[in-house]
């Protein structure tokens, strides 16, 4: 993946297993969201292929690899800010409407017991976040950490087959982390959904993730457990640069 002259990935390959999750790593301007940007189809490739569930999906726009099921969280946060938490929750649910538009205004019958099931998943949803408190107010007025957390849970509202993080945690303070880290956790645990998960914090990359993936200047330079990629010479010099010969002759 190109923009002009820069390029922003260069022969990255990898695999989502079965529930697992999976955290990309790596500097500011590594690629981390471009892959993220690649899988659900804001960018296309100029090379290469994005297999899901034995189907090349490089080819499709956003819309239709959502409705695959590939669900995704932003960088910025992306919210109906002018509607409630449960607005934004139902909205994700379109996907799964089998009623048409004249159906939904008589809202009788079919309708009406459609809407019921998925307000039902909407419900599951605002109970596993904690989102309770929050359910009718507008979100625009919300605090940071729950707006992420409203995010978060509109992209569970696609019952997705997998889930892409950007940066879930990002901007926000230590008790929002530790909130957003356990919710990830249940998540995974409770509905087994494989998660890829960009993130910058490393402590909390390295005690919830299973496998990273670490990129460099839009080339993956390791994979592997958190373990191997703490001990990895690659990962640290990028992390942390090294000192040059001339660095060394000033001191």
């Amino acid at each position: 993946m190109s923009f002009g002259g820069v390029s922003a990935l260069s022969g990255v390959s990898f695999d989502v297993r079965e529930a697992e999750m999976l955290a990309v790593i790596g500097p500011n301007g590594a690629g981390k969201t471009s892959i993220l940007n690649c899988i659900n189809g804001f960018y296309r490739p100029q090379k290469g292929e994005l297999v899901f569930e034995g189907q090349n999906i490089y080819h499709l726009p956003p819309h239709r690899i959502a409705r695959l099921g590939i669900g995704r969280t932003f960088q910025n946060i992306e919210l109906f800010t002018g509607l409630s938490v449960l607005d934004n929750l139902m909205a994700a649910r379109h996907l799964h409407l089998k009623r048409g538009a004249l159906a939904g205004a008589i809202y009788f019958g079919p309708a009406r017991r459609e809407e019921i099931r998925h307000r039902e998943v909407v419900e599951d949803i605002i109970d596993l976040l904690e989102m309770e408190p929050y359910r009718k107010k507008t979100v625009g007025l919300l605090p940071y950490g729950v707006r992420k957390r409203v995010e978060l849970g509109r992209a569970l509202a696609l019952e997705p087959k997998l889930l892409l993080l950007d940066e879930p945690m990002a901007g926000m303070n230590l008790e929002e982390k530790e909130d957003m880290a356990r919710f990830i956790i249940d998540i995974h645990e409770l509905k087994g959904i494989p998660i890829v998960l960009v993130e910058h914090d490393m402590e909390v990359v390295m005690d919830i993730a299973e496998r990273l993936i670490v990129l460099d200047f839009g080339k993956k330079i390791a994979e592997g457990s958190p373990e191997e990629i703490r001990q990895n010479k690659l990962v640290i010099r990028a992390y942390l640069g090294e000192e040059t010969p001339e660095s060394e002759s000033h001191d």
